[in-house]
């Protein structure tokens, strides 16, 4: 199947959604919430594309668009240009403090208009790929909670969750840096609550916490680590290097 992004011809498959397409054949379409591991949160809604097929012109969504039939799309169009700039000025309204504001406001005009609340000191773009990605480990710590522009992502009642398993996965997919967490050696601190961390017996270098290592070997129904991913694949090479005697 062809799908014809900007006057450019590229080969997919149906049912492959627009923006990887895009990627594959390096036409820039902006995203900020999308996320390789966690797909479908369209929450920012920065990748708006428009479509035209039949004679017929309509504006989609690239990360969650699945490709059907033969299209053209424009990335950049007029009215592409005009909606993506008022996506742009709401989201440097809402998180003013964002890593990427400043690429924001330029793209945006570099002007706020005075009628939308500056949410000041606010980072968190309301994306949601923390929730999700505590949702995929199982743990289900955090959620976003309250409405307007009160909402944000939180733990159950702003306090220390006894769910939380500490493994930082919510921090590591934010786009904005916008969860706070600090290590040092023997610990890890995140969402108001201090974890032990548990070394590899091989090699030293930290495993996890205690809680995400007994979490997953529950899940898996083995016993906790006590290696490294890289230690465990000696250790098994070694036995079978002892079973072959080589």
């Amino acid at each position: 199947m062809i799908v014809n992004i900007d006057g450019k011809d590229c080969a997919c498959e149906k049912g492959e959604y627009l923006l990887d397409v895009a990627r594959r054949n390096n036409i820039y379409i902006p995203t900020f919430c999308h996320n390789e591991g966690l797909r479908g949160r369209a929450a920012c809604r920065v990748c708006i594309v428009e479509i035209e097929s039949g004679g017929r012109r309509e504006v989609v969504t690239a990360c969650i668009y699945p490709i059907e039939k033969e299209i053209r799309v424009y990335t950049n169009s007029e009215k592409i240009k005009k909606q993506r700039k008022m996506i742009l000025t709401l989201l440097s309204a809402r998180a003013p403090e964002a890593w990427n504001v400043e690429m924001i406001l330029k793209q945006a005009g570099g002007v706020i208009p005075e009628r939308f609340v500056r949410l000041e000191g606010e980072k968190c773009i309301m994306c949601g790929l923390c929730a999700q990605a505590c949702d995929s480990v199982g743990a289900g710590a955090i959620a976003t909670v309250s409405r307007g522009t009160d909402k944000r992502a939180s733990t159950p009642y702003d306090e220390a969750s006894e769910r939380c398993i500490g493994c930082a996965s919510c921090a590591a997919v934010c786009p904005t840096e916008v969860i706070g967490v600090s290590e040092d050696e023997n610990t890890r601190t995140i969402w108001d609550k201090t974890f032990t961390l548990l070394k590899c017996g091989r090699c030293g270098k930290t495993v996890g916490t205690r809680e995400e290592i007994e979490f997953a070997a529950e899940k898996a129904g083995t016993e906790p680590a006590k290696l490294c991913g890289e230690c465990r694949k000696k250790a098994i090479a070694d036995v079978l290097a002892g079973a072959f005697g080589s």
